[in-house]
């Protein structure tokens, strides 16, 4: 792989003795793909046993693993049950050192495509709320996709300005994860074709960039909270560089140190300080930048950096909650729909937006000033013009478990029925009249309608198989 000079220069003098190992690790054929089990639906190792493919674990989240360079996963069925979610394994180190737990709020800032907010969506295992933002909105599509891929059903999805996002929720995250846009150096070695494209100034800009978007990220952190701060550059000035900044610039935070699996240290500031801006080199001796944590080809990933900050304090900030002003005719509709599919009691509120009524998650607040695209789970549209009708959404099946259905289709892979419903296609069933789940070895992957011994296909356009 052919590097520009300029940033090969610059790695030899940030690695010196270790730019050989890095050259040699970069220059190997990719002969793997990350992928992650997604433990809303299903434990690791039951999937690894499930799929047709032999998957490895690895070190940087206990749900993770690698399977042959040559797999797909378009075409795969589990992968369109929300089973599992194809990641860069290094990407995951970072929800690994933020450790989300049930019940917490947590905000994803950079969020899309959606690999480290469904990682904390997971982790949280419906209790909490994950808020995750993106900025540009073709990205945020592609976001809430596979946030209802996998199932998430505590999530809300803006789409705006990280300014907007703490200005609307001061202090009211327990844990924030910034995983900042960056020259995107670690990943050269899989997409080649950005590395024509590299320059310092770029550098530059991406790191003036990040630091308003981790300013903001600290106002989004309550007292007690912590920030975890990642990128895919091995660029100190976006890493060692951004943290020393930080912490300058904020005063009630204190750096953690990260021991973990994978990895190594990060950069002793003597190490990076050429790199770092002369006014901050005084301070920069008070900071032991070797807490946070890198990653590079030679460590078994790719280029990542990791860094957790803890905010002084305790306080735990409070936000009104959403409550629904007017009465809502559609959302007792949905209420019935949801009692005749499902058999557990819905956690939330429905809530009639236009012509969807969506169950909106317990800690959903009112907020302004911030476009959200999403929040909780699609359950039912509103069909027809006089007489309104509630017919189940794909989603409400996606976010649910084939335990809690009223009438479910359990298909055991390699069973036929399970591409022909891929497809859209009518296919047998044994079941009871009505809306019936439709699960893939025990994982809902949606739903259609029994009647006498067939199923009514109601799997969305969008996302079936194409005839081969």
């Amino acid at each position: 792989m052919i590097l520009p000079s300029l940033f090969e220069s610059r790695m030899r003098r940030l690695l010196g003795s270790e730019y050989a190992a890095f050259f040699d690790a970069w220059n190997q054929p990719l002969t793997t793909r990350g992928l992650r089990a997604n433990t809303l639906k299903i434990a690791p190792a039951a999937l690894w046993q499930l799929l047709p493919f032999a998957v490895t674990p690895v070190p940087f989240s206990p749900n993770g693993g690698v399977t042959a360079a040559q797999f797909r996963a378009g075409a795969e069925p589990l992968h369109h049950a929300g089973a599992y979610y194809m990641q860069e394994p290094s990407a995951m180190s970072a929800v690994t050192v933020l450790a989300p737990v049930p019940g917490e709020r947590v905000l994803d800032l950079c969020a899309a495509p959606g690999g480290k907010s469904t990682q904390i969506a997971a982790a949280l295992q419906g209790d909490g709320l994950l808020w995750a933002n993106e900025y540009i909105p073709a990205r945020a599509r592609i976001l809430l996709q596979n946030l209802e891929r996998l199932g998430v059903r505590n999530s809300v999805t803006s789409c705006g300005d990280t300014a907007r996002v703490a200005d609307a929720l001061p202090e009211w995250f327990d844990a924030v994860l910034a995983d900042v846009p960056c020259s995107g150096e670690g990943m050269f070695r899989k997409e080649p074709d950005a590395i024509p494209d590299w320059s310092e100034d770029t550098v530059r800009l991406c790191a003036e960039r990040s630091r308003g978007i981790l300013d903001n990220a600290a106002r989004c952190v309550r007292p007690g909270g912590r920030l975890v701060i990642s990128t895919c550059t091995f660029a100190p000035e976006e890493n060692e560089c951004a943290v020393i900044r930080f912490l300058h610039d904020h005063p009630d935070f204190t750096l953690q140190r990260i021991d973990a699996p994978f990895g190594r240290p990060a950069f002793d500031t003597d190490r990076i300080l050429s790199f770092l801006d002369p006014a901050l080199h005084a301070f920069a001796k008070t900071v032991d930048t070797t807490a946070c944590r890198r990653i590079f080809p030679c460590d078994s990933g790719e280029g990542h950096f990791i860094a957790l900050l803890h905010r002084e304090g305790d306080a735990l900030t409070s936000a009104p909650l959403y409550t629904p002003s007017r009465t809502d005719t559609g959302a007792e509709q949905a209420r019935a729909l949801y009692g005749d599919c499902f058999a557990d009691e819905p956690l939330g509120t429905f809530v009639t937006f236009g012509n969807t009524v969506r169950l909106l998650p317990p800690l959903f607040p009112a907020v302004q000033g911030i476009t959200v695209l999403s929040a909780g789970v699609s359950v039912a549209e509103l069909c027809g013009e006089r007489a309104l009708r509630a017919e189940p959404c794909h989603a409400a099946f996606q976010a649910a478990t084939a335990d809690t259905c009223r009438r479910v289709l359990n298909l055991e892979l390699p069973d036929p029925r399970v591409t022909a419903f891929l497809r859209g296609e009518e296919i047998t069933a044994d079941t009871p009249a009505g809306f019936t789940g439709v699960a893939l070895n025990g994982i809902l992957t949606g739903f259609g309608k029994v009647s006498g011994t067939k199923l009514k296909n109601r799997y969305p356009k969008h996302l079936r198989l194409r005839q081969r």
